[in-house]
């Protein structure tokens, strides 16, 4: 990513071109929580709940300036895995085109259509959430590494991404796994833990 400069006054990535910036904040609890949903307006920021037994959430993070505001919200959660084991997942909710989901699931680009177009052809959904209270499908999209399965689909007009670590734990989003939008209300009874490493760039 190079910032703004004489010459732009965007983020500009090498690969995508012009992008919004990625804000991820270092530590996590419900005063960072509110000041991203305050910021969020009308995009998502999606997170299951109730959470599953024994998941927290462990990041959260959000795409976009001053100028065009926020254009992607992403939170991660931690918990055991469906499998046995630790897992990992994030949520992320975008406008099409800003890649930051493609970014997570390992793809490349800034937009899942090519990634769906086959697999909305060809087969039914692969996962079903419940988001903002509305049944919502998911498909599987193929990444290039092996480590992570991701899933994308549509909720409240913007792409919605469930990204799994390891790819195993992805069977969370066939448990009828509900969404809610923190932007709408905040549960007081979230918790929290420590900052994921896949939000904060270890992926």
């Amino acid at each position: 990513m190079r910032p703004p400069d004489l010459m732009t006054s965007e983020w500009r990535c090498a690969d995508c071109g012009p992008v919004p910036p990625l804000h991820v904040a270092e530590h996590i609890g419900p005063e960072i929580v509110e000041s991203v949903t305050s910021r969020a307006k009308d995009t998502p920021v999606w997170c299951p709940w109730p959470l599953p037994p024994g998941w927290m959430v462990t990041g959260i993070g959000w795409a976009g300036d001053d100028r065009n505001g926020t254009r992607a919200t992403a939170v991660a959660c931690s918990g055991p895995a469906p499998l046995g084991g630790p897992a990992d997942i994030l949520l992320i909710a975008e406008e099409p085109g800003v890649g930051l989901g493609n970014r997570f699931a390992g793809l490349s680009g800034a937009d899942p259509g090519p990634y769906l177009e086959s697999a909305l052809e060809t087969t039914a959904p692969h996962a079903k959430v419940r988001a903002a209270g509305w049944p919502t499908a998911l498909w599987a999209v193929g990444t290039p590494v092996d480590d992570r399965s991701a899933y994308v689909g549509e909720a409240k007009g913007v792409w919605l991404y469930a990204v799994a670590w390891p790819a195993t734990a992805g069977y969370l989003f066939a448990e009828d796994l509900v969404l809610h939008d923190l932007a709408e209300w905040m549960p007081g009874e979230l918790v929290y833990g420590a900052p994921s490493p896949y939000l904060h760039g270890a992926v």
